[in-house]
């Protein structure tokens, strides 16, 4: 139900979207009506195909299911995309039309004032005839000139032509960036996966600890769009990564149930990459899937759940506190439920310096006092970010991406590795993270 009415409500945005760039499309290559009806079945198609490839889980394989998806969300995307540049390119055309007139006004009072002065002037050697000669053969007064005697200056040819001609070109790239990046999103961005480093101080880190690595994941999202391949390509990254531990920071589950069997997988495929083994906290999307059946897919696949728990990562030697909370949008459908920060400090020495997975970085403000380090998802980077990233904007406190502080606290936000809506990445490459633990 939850999927049916997201779906709808994307139906309503991009259908309006749709006959918009088609219409714009029509007017631009000047399609007949076969050229017209052709667009207007792809763009459709499109819309209708990304849609119920989501919606026929069950119902039609998961190879036709997943290009009925990609193919459909490739197009939807380019229609978005365009149209947002459409409009940009309508904008700035109403924006110099409007000068344009605004100016011409002006032009026009200038004139008449200017005739109105002329006309008001008394007569004197400048109104009257040279040498006697007849005023019929002088001109008359507003410069007009005999029949058939040229102009003193050629008439400057319309501007019309020019703007059109930059109009349409603009409206043409707003075409071609619109659905060059929609795919280039959908066949190579989604997988131009990188490691990123960062080495973030922690007070108190015993120096036995100094460059302890964690390597995080997030955001896998295991569903249609993430199967098999893409688990091949996590568990070679997280091996090249070489980490003391692994942290799995939400939404590895997309929606279908079905896919936490894959999750089971991959955790055991890399719980032995680390000698400090695995460890995950639940996202939305998780519950979306089912929590129980996701938190029981990471415990047998030899995963430490820290959903509102903590242990102790280390020794005699030194150690840190590793602490995990719920997902701040069980609070809105449970009540009581949602991160529980102070459950998980229970379960660890209060003197230890603490390291927080929380797949939801809007945490962070109430946890700032309370740990070191708070290792977040969800966000993906804005996933679609062509030229500006729209997300700096929309998320709370502008937390999307990459390092953060609060006081004496650090947020890192992991740009994930699937993707959630459109399978697709522009400008936010998906990332395995390697945190180093530096003696502050």
């Amino acid at each position: 139900m939850r999927f049916l009415i997201i779906s709808l409500i994307v139906l309503l945005v991009v259908g309006p979207l749709g006959v918009y760039v088609h219409r714009r499309a029509s007017r631009l290559l000047g399609l007949g009506l076969r050229g017209r009806r052709a667009l207007s079945f792809l763009l459709a198609a499109g819309i209708l195909t990304m849609t119920l490839g989501r919606l026929g889980r069950g119902a039609l394989p998961d190879g036709v299911l997943r290009a009925m998806g990609l193919g459909g969300s490739t197009i939807s995307l380019a229609i978005l995309i365009s149209a947002v540049l459409l409009a940009v390119v309508d904008l700035g055309r109403l924006i110099a039309r409007l000068g344009g007139a605004a100016l011409a006004r002006t032009t026009a009072a200038d004139r008449n004032a200017a005739a109105a002065r002329d006309a008001g002037a008394p007569a004197g050697a400048a109104d009257a005839p040279a040498h006697g000669a007849d005023a019929a053969s002088l001109p008359a007064e507003g410069g007009a000139r005999a029949a058939g005697e040229p102009s003193a200056s050629p008439v400057a040819p319309p501007a019309l032509p020019r703007r059109a001609f930059l109009a349409n070109g603009a409206a043409g790239s707003a075409f071609l960036i619109g659905g060059g990046s929609a795919v280039y999103g959908a066949l190579l961005g989604r997988h131009d996966y990188i490691i990123e480093e960062i080495a973030i101080p922690i007070p108190g880190l015993p120096r036995s600890l100094d460059g302890f690595s964690i390597v995080q994941l997030s955001d896998i999202h295991l569903g249609l769009f993430v199967s098999e391949p893409e688990m091949r390509a996590a568990e070679g990254l997280v091996r090249k990564a070489r980490g003391d531990l692994i942290v799995m920071t939400g939404d590895l589950v997309d929606f279908d149930p079905r896919y936490t069997e894959h999750l089971g997988r991959l955790t055991r495929r890399l719980a032995p990459l680390a000698r400090e083994g695995v460890a995950a906290v639940p996202g939305n999307h998780d519950h979306f899937a089912g929590i129980d059946a996701t938190l029981d897919a990471l415990a047998r696949g030899g995963a430490h759940v820290l959903r509102n728990r903590g242990r102790v990562v280390g020794g005699a030697g030194g150690a840190f506190a590793l602490l995990g909370v719920d997902d701040v949008w069980v609070r809105r459908q449970v009540p009581g439920g949602g991160p529980d920060l102070g459950r998980a400090l229970a379960d660890v020495p209060r003197d230890l310096p603490r390291v927080l997975l929380c797949h939801n970085p809007v945490f962070f403000p109430e946890a700032a006092g309370e740990v070191a380090l708070q290792l977040s998802g969800h966000t993906h980077g804005g996933q679609v970010n062509l030229l500006v990233r729209p997300a700096d904007v929309v998320l709370p406190h502008g937390y999307v991406a990459g390092l953060y502080q609060r006081g004496g606290a650090h947020l890192y936000i992991n740009r994930g590795f699937g993707t959630a809506g459109p399978p697709a990445r522009i400008g936010a490459p998906p990332e395995v993270s390697r945190i180093v633990l530096v003696s502050a």
